[in-house]
């Protein structure tokens, strides 16, 4: 398979378009409900490897920040890579150095202003045109994604990250499957591009199966140059991966702990 995904000329192999606006709101009030029910003590436990819980919700307000300067202001001032800096090394660095400035913020005002700024990030994902081209996905191997699934991107990084908190803290994961199963859903479309360099006869399907309530199937088809998700699932796909939904929110969140902040 040599063909690259920026050149299939639409976005269907993608599958169905994700909606995750109309949950940015509630995923917000979680978030606050949270941070609002902590003690003292609580701010200061190790949320991910080299930070703490303040740390991770100072992360979680630049993400906020960056997401409405970038698409809502047209904003694009800021920190670039240094000579020989790699992407990823960049990316550490400037969340780093974010992450060190707002040290100086107490736990309340941190609140404050995640309150206020996560309210302004709500209605602007709620306002998107799903079909507008946003940033790349890198793990779905598109770039510009669609806006659905830029914004579904950001809807799990926003849920992973409370999730983290909440462990820190000794509470269990967050279940509700009006969230968990927008979250499976936009991780299953990495799917075509995990695949893309795996040589099927056209028509050959391989196929994902979660169980429980935010579960569901999907299923990759071979075509003759890519990987798609938008073929109707198999009967008898040449492969079968079954999982439940807790384990893979166990192997989500411990993929984020380990990536780069």
């Amino acid at each position: 398979m040599t063909a690259l995904f920026h050149d299939v000329p639409s976005h269907s192999w993608l599958g169905a378009p994700i909606d995750a606006r109309p949950l940015f709101a509630p995923e917000q009030a979680a978030l606050m409900a949270t941070l609002r029910g902590l003690a003292p003590a609580d701010w200061d436990r190790e949320a991910v490897p080299g930070w703490t819980v303040r740390d991770l919700a100072a992360h979680v307000l630049g993400d906020f920040y960056g997401r409405l300067a970038r698409d809502r202001d047209g904003h694009h001032d800021g920190p670039g890579p240094a000579p020989g800096e790699t992407l990823e090394a960049f990316i550490h660095r400037v969340n780093q150095e974010w992450v060190d400035a707002c040290r100086r913020v107490s736990p309340t005002a941190l609140i404050d202003t995640l309150d206020l700024i996560g309210g302004q990030v709500s209605r602007f994902f709620e306002a998107t045109d799903p079909d507008a081209p946003s940033l790349g996905v890198s793990w779905a191997g598109i770039d510009p994604a669609p806006m659905w699934l830029d914004s579904a991107r950001d809807f799990t990084e926003f849920w992973t990250h409370r999730q983290q908190i909440r462990h820190a803290v000794g509470q269990g994961t967050d279940h509700d499957p009006r969230h968990l199963s927008i979250i499976l859903d936009t991780f299953m479309r990495a799917l075509p591009h995990t695949l893309r360099e795996v040589t099927a006869s056209a028509g050959t399907q391989v196929q994902v199966r979660i169980d429980g309530p935010a579960g569901g199937t999907w299923t990759a088809t071979a075509t003759q140059d890519h990987w798609s998700l938008d073929q109707p699932d198999a009967e008898h796909p040449a492969a079968l991966v079954r999982l439940d939904a807790g384990h893979c929110c166990e192997v989500k969140e411990d993929v984020l702990e380990t990536a780069p902040h």
